[in-house]
Formats: structure tokens, sequence, C-alpha cells
């Protein structure tokens, strides 16, 4: 009796091993055929079935090698239709001083939809910046856009202009922002006023019912949280924002 456990046991061992192997080898036959270009970005890989055949092992294998690829952000799943090679993470030069529109608009299609147009009022309560009594006795002029790259949205942001300066007003701001369709433009073509730095502040954090709704993407799902203050040419005229950026689809890249 005890000798035919110790057998039992000796091929249960030998069978997980065998196992591993095959997974491992799987593993890596299909790593090295995405990164040497044998299973181009898009491309659909061969199914469980074939993959079951091909290395003759069970599908609980073959899956476990399909996970690991999926952990790296090699493979995406679709449901009903297999796994493909996922494509090379695309990258918005978001944390740029500089603006959307021409930062992105160089490899994207950009859209800009207008949500809240510039209204005088008050310095949302979230800025993270302290403001000096001025800014907060001339109150501000705010706005809110949803910006759009190849018709995917990718940023809510929320801007702040320090209603100090007297050649901005509601009515002329509003007719050159959608004419020049740059919020950045428009203040220096029509305003004199010129981006010169930028302080910013970051964090992910939950999406909640407004950016969920707004970016498309799951609810209390991770999106990035930047705060800034852009710096001008204009001494103590400081423009804020408030940007919620869906990274799903586009990396985060840093563009001067």
């Amino acid at each position: 009796m005890r000798k035919n456990l110790y057998i039992q046991v000796v091929c249960f061992i030998f069978v997980s091993m065998q196992s591993k192997f095959i997974y491992t080898r799987i593993y890596q036959d299909l790593k090295k055929g995405i990164q040497g270009g044998s299973y181009k970005a898009g491309s659909l890989l061969p199914s469980e079935n074939d993959l079951c055949k091909t290395y003759q092992t069970t599908r609980v294998t073959v899956r476990q090698a399909l996970d690991e690829l999926k952990k790296e952000g090699l493979i995406y799943k679709e449901h009903g239709k297999g796994t493909f090679v996922k494509a090379e993470m695309r990258s918005l030069g978001l944390l740029s001083f500089k603006g959307f529109s021409e930062i992105v608009g160089e490899v994207y299609k950009v859209k800009t939809l207008l949500l809240q147009p510039p209204s005088v009022q008050n310095f949302p309560n979230e800025l993270l910046y302290e403001l000096s009594s001025e800014e907060k006795q001339n109150q501000c002029i705010y706005l809110e856009r949803l910006r759009f790259a190849d018709d995917e949205p990718v940023m809510l942001e929320k801007t702040c202009l320090p209603n100090t300066l007297l050649t901005i007003t509601l009515e002329n701001i509003t007719e050159a922002l959608l004419s020049e369709g740059s919020l950045f433009k428009t203040l220096q073509n029509k305003f004199q006023v010129e981006i010169t730095g930028l302080e910013q502040a970051i964090r992910a954090i939950e999406s909640n019912k407004l950016t969920t709704q707004y970016l498309k993407v799951k609810f209390k799902s991770p999106i990035l949280y930047i705060q800034r203050r852009y710096t001008t040419n204009i001494k103590d005229f400081y423009i804020y924002s408030i940007l919620y950026c869906n990274t799903n689809k586009y990396a985060i890249s840093n563009t001067f």
C-alpha cells in the first residue's frame, strides 16, 4: 500500500513538472514570435485548440502561457474572436507645457468639445495652488472642454483665467476661442499673452460619474489627475488647469 502511494506521488510530481515545462515553452515561443515580428501587431495568434494540438497539452496549460503574455501587455483577447497581438501603446505629449492642439495635433486628429462656455465665477475649491488676493477678488474666467485624439476622448480639462486683464472679456475670449480653436494661440494672437513655463502636480485617482461619462471609462477605473499653473510673459498672471486623462489606449509622455 505504501509502495503504491509513493508511485502515485512521484507520477503527480512528474506530470506537474512536465506541464510547467510545456507552459514555459509555449510562453517563450509566442513571446519570441511577437518580439521578432513573426506575429505582427494586430494579428491573430493561433487558437487555444491549435496550440493544444501543436504542443500536445491541455487548455489549462495553454491559457496559463497566454495569461502571462497578457499580463506583460503583449496580447489581448476579444470574446468570440480570439487572441491578438497588442500594438505598441501610442503616446500623447500631455505633460508638455505647450497646448493640446499644438502637441497632440502633430500626430493625431484632434477635436475639442466646449462643455461649458467661458463664464466669470469663483476659482474651483479643488485648486491646489495658492491664489493672490487680486485673483480671489476678481474671480476667474472659467471654461470646460473635452479633448479628443482620433475621435477618442482623452482629456477633460477645466481652465481658469484670472479675470484681471481688461482686454480679456467673456465676449472676446469666447469669439476668439471659437475661431482659433486653441486657447493658447488665442491668448497669444489676440491678447499678447504667451506661456513661458509650467508647474504641475500629478496623481492617479478613480473615475467618478462625470469622468466616466465623458472619458468613456469604467466607473472607479484609474485615470490620471493633473493640476497645472502656467506662467506667462505678464507678471503675476497665471493660468490654471485641472485635467482628467484617459490613459487606457495612450501613454502620457513629456514633450518640450
